[in-house]
């Protein structure tokens, strides 16, 4: 699993991981948490209800938050595209920001939950039960499995990650979890028509032009087109005796009626183990002798050119291997 096609979730990644950083080197994850007193209602600070969602409050925090964002933020991004995603991300924040808000001012009349719940600390954990509820909506299961009778699913670990965000300071974070889901659905179920807003194509320009070449590239990993071990089997005697084998009944076919085919079958029958590398050489030189064809060999002779293209297209593919291919062509 890689970023390829998750530009977005790649850069959310770092841009957490930065504003934490260095929000711990300066000493100031005071300003990060937010609180209903006496921050809200008495210092006015309203910007701590977008500032507490951009950073983490510890190293723990953080790392559950990358873990979460790997493995499932990347799925929802490439099933949303990238564009799609990065709108969904900001409509999400500005939710969870009201939603925070509104949860606040609701539960401080209850004497017991209003006092408990008043310290919001840090972290984006609002924003990755948004992104959870689009992953459980979104993304199929992969495989199942049981643990003392119960059903579970590959996504139970992702799922048991992003529970360590709930608990890591209840009811707050209890809080902030339940903004989060109930946001998700609000733009899942499109009640308030905002899954048809994009973000302005001036900043997708501007995004493309000066923030991908900050990320780079990704490009999925090569699979090697290796079947069999060299270290077992060697590669290259492998492959042209089952070339060789597979074309004996053509070579047959093509030989004239009359005692020359008996005394081929009956040398063949003498020899009762060839050498590997003899086949090898015998295999080379009727692609040689196909090379000048005398009569009525059916052979098809590639051309150097055919041959320098496919090279340049297979580096990792020996020559024996790409003649073989352009022989059946």
């Amino acid at each position: 699993m890689s970023f390829e096609h998750a530009p977005v979730t790649k850069g959310l990644i770092i841009f957490l991981a930065v504003t934490s950083t260095v929000g711990g080197i300066f000493d100031i994850k005071h300003y990060l948490h937010l609180q209903l007193v006496p921050h809200l209602s008495t210092h006015h600070q309203y910007w701590r209800l977008l500032v507490h969602q951009l950073a983490c409050a510890s190293s723990s925090d953080l790392l559950v938050t990358e873990l979460v964002l790997y493995n499932a933020a990347v799925n929802v991004e490439r099933g949303f595209g990238s564009v799609k995603y990065a709108s969904f991300l900001l409509i999400a924040l500005g939710l969870n920001t009201i939603g925070t808000m509104l949860a606040l001012l609701i539960l401080k009349p209850i004497a017991i939950i209003g006092p408990l719940t008043n310290n919001v600390p840090a972290g984006p954990t609002a924003m990755i039960f948004s992104i959870l509820f689009q992953y459980f909506r979104l993304v199929p299961e992969a495989y199942q499995f049981k643990v003392f009778g119960v059903s579970l699913s590959d996504k139970f670990w992702i799922y048991g990650t992003a529970s360590q965000l709930t608990m890591g300071q209840p009811p707050a974070t209890l809080l902030t979890t339940a903004v989060g889901l109930i946001c998700g659905y609000v733009y899942r179920s499109d009640m308030m028509q905002l899954k048809g807003w994009r973000i302005p194509h001036s900043v997708i320009v501007f995004g493309n032009r000066w923030l991908m070449p900050m990320l780079g590239q990704e490009t999925p990993p090569r699979r090697t087109n290796r079947v069999i071990p060299e270290a077992v089997i060697d590669r290259e005697s492998a492959i042209t005796t089952a070339r060789h084998s597979s074309r004996l009944p053509n070579t047959a076919t093509t030989q004239p009626a009359g005692p020359a085919p008996q005394e081929q079958l009956t040398t063949r029958e003498d020899a009762p183990h060839p050498n590997p590398r003899g086949v090898v050489r015998q295999w080379v030189s009727e692609l040689t002798d196909a090379a000048n064809p005398s009569g009525g060999s059916d052979v098809r002779v590639p051309s150097d050119a055919e041959i320098q293209m496919l090279t340049s297209m297979f580096p990792g593919v020996g020559r024996d291997v790409l003649l073989g291919v352009l022989q059946r062509r």
